[in-house]
C-alpha cells in the first residue's frame, strides 16, 4: 500500500512560489540626467550630416560680413561723392583758436534773375554766427548786415561792405574782431541755391503774422503759416522794406528759414529715402562753398551743430543794439551795435553762460 501513497503524492501539483523581485516595465527606461544617449541616438541623420550646425553658423557669419562690407562700400562711396562735390574758398584768418566750435554762415548777394531790392551787388544779406561752447547751449546769432563796425584797413562801415572790399577773408576778420571768437568753418550759400534746396525738399513751412505784397523782394504773403516753395522762401528771407522792424525782422525770418531747411534735410523722410537724399544733397552741394580744408565729415559735424542751434534749448537772436537807424555821413542809415553791452554779450556767448532757450539782443 505504500507505493500507492507515493504515487498520489507525486501526482499532486506543486504550488508555485510568488517571486518578490520587481517585474520588468514595458515602458522604455528614461536616461538619467547627465547620462549619455545611446549610440544610435547620437548618430546624426543624413540631413544633419549634409548640413551640420557648424556650417549653418558659418553661413550666417559670412552673410553678416557680406552685409557689413556692402555697407562700408556704400558709405565710402557716399563720402567720396560728397567730398568730390564740395567747393572750397580761402576764408579763414589763421587766428589762434578759441574754445568751442564757431561757424560763420553767409548768404551771398548774387541777384542773377531777380528784381533788384535796393541793396548793392556783391555784398552779403545774411550773416549768422553759430557757436557751440565747451559747455552750455549752442547759440545762433544773426548779425544785421547793416551793422556799423570797424573793417580792418577800411575804417567804419556796414559789416556787409567787408565782403565787397575783401571777400570772405576780410568778412571773417571783421567778425572775429567784433566777437572775439575765431571762426573754425565758413559756409557761403548762394541765394539761388536756396530755391533749389527747398524745392528738392518739397517745400518748407514758414510763418509770418502780416500780409505782405513787397515789390522789392517779390514776396506776396497772407498772414499765417504756409508751405513755401523755393522762390517764396527766398523772397521771405530777403524781405525787409515791408517789415516795420526792417533788418531786425529780416534776421528773425532768416533764422526761421535756416531752422526749417535744417529740419527738412535731417528728417527721416529725407535721410531714409535714397532718391530724395541725393536730390537734396546735390542741390545743397551745388549751392554753397566752404572754407579750405572742410571735408564731408566736417560738413556732417557742422550739420549736427546747426541742428542743435535750431532746438528749443538754443540761444538765439542778435547782438545788443543801440539804434536801427544810425546815420553816418557817406554810409547812410546803419544799425548801431550797443558799444557798452557788446563785449559782455560776446563773452557770455563764448562761455555758454546764457540759460538754454534764451532770446538775446534787440534794441535795449
Amino acid at each position: 500500500m505504500q507505493p500507492a501513497a507515493r504515487r498520489s503524492s507525486e501526482s499532486r501539483p506543486v504550488p508555485q512560489r510568488r517571486s518578490l523581485s520587481p517585474q520588468p516595465s514595458r515602458e522604455r527606461p528614461q536616461p538619467r540626467a547627465g547620462a549619455r544617449a545611446p549610440l544610435a541616438e547620437r548618430n546624426p541623420s543624413p540631413e544633419e550630416r549634409r548640413n551640420p550646425p557648424t556650417d549653418k553658423r558659418h553661413r550666417l557669419r559670412n552673410t553678416l560680413l557680406a552685409l557689413l562690407l556692402i555697407a562700408v562700400i556704400l558709405l565710402a562711396g557716399l563720402w567720396w561723392w560728397v567730398d568730390s562735390r564740395i567747393t572750397h574758398v580761402d576764408a579763414l584768418s589763421g587766428a589762434p583758436d578759441t574754445p568751442g566750435q564757431t561757424y560763420l554762415i553767409v548768404g551771398s548777394d548774387s541777384r542773377d534773375g531777380w528784381v533788384d531790392d535796393g541793396t548793392v551787388r556783391a555784398r552779403t544779406d545774411t550773416i549768422m554766427l553759430v557757436h557751440q561752447p565747451v559747455s552750455g547751449p549752442t547759440a545762433l546769432i544773426s548779425i544785421p548786415r547793416d551793422s556799423y563796425v570797424e573793417i580792418p584797413g577800411y575804417g567804419g562801415n556796414k559789416i556787409n561792405a567787408s565782403f565787397a572790399f575783401g571777400g570772405p577773408q576780410l568778412l571773417v576778420q571783421t567778425v572775429e574782431n567784433l566777437t572775439g571768437l575765431t571762426i573754425d568753418r565758413y559756409v557761403e550759400v548762394g541765394f539761388l541755391g536756396v530755391t533749389d534746396v527747398v524745392d528738392a525738399l518739397g517745400g518748407v513751412e514758414l510763418c509770418y503774422d502780416s500780409d505782405v505784397n513787397d515789390p522789392y523782394s517779390t514776396l506776396v504773403w497772407q498772414a499765417g503759416c504756409h508751405q513755401a516753395d523755393g522762390a517764396t522762401t527766398l523772397a521771405f528771407s530777403r524781405m525787409r522794406y515791408a517789415d516795420l522792424q526792417g533788418d531786425i525782422g529780416r534776421t528773425a525770418r532768416q533764422q526761421q528759414v535756416v531752422s526749417a531747411v535744417a529740419q527738412g534735410v535731417l528728417a527721416p523722410a529725407t535721410v531714409l529715402n535714397p532718391k530724395k537724399f541725393f536730390r537734396v544733397a546735390s542741390a545743397g552741394l551745388d549751392s554753397f562753398r566752404v572754407s579750405a580744408g572742410t571735408g564731408a565729415i566736417d560738413l556732417a559735424r557742422m550739420a549736427l551743430v546747426v541742428n542743435a542751434a535750431r532746438g528749443p534749448d538754443a540761444v538765439s537772436g542778435t547782438p545788443p543794439l543801440a539804434s536801427i537807424d544810425h546815420r553816418v555821413d557817406g554810409v547812410g542809415s546803419t544799425v548801431l551795435l550797443d558799444p557798452d553791452a557788446g563785449p559782455g554779450f560776446w563773452a557770455a556767448i563764448a562761455a555758454g553762460d546764457y540759460p538754454p532757450g534764451t532770446a538775446v539782443g534787440g534794441v535795449g
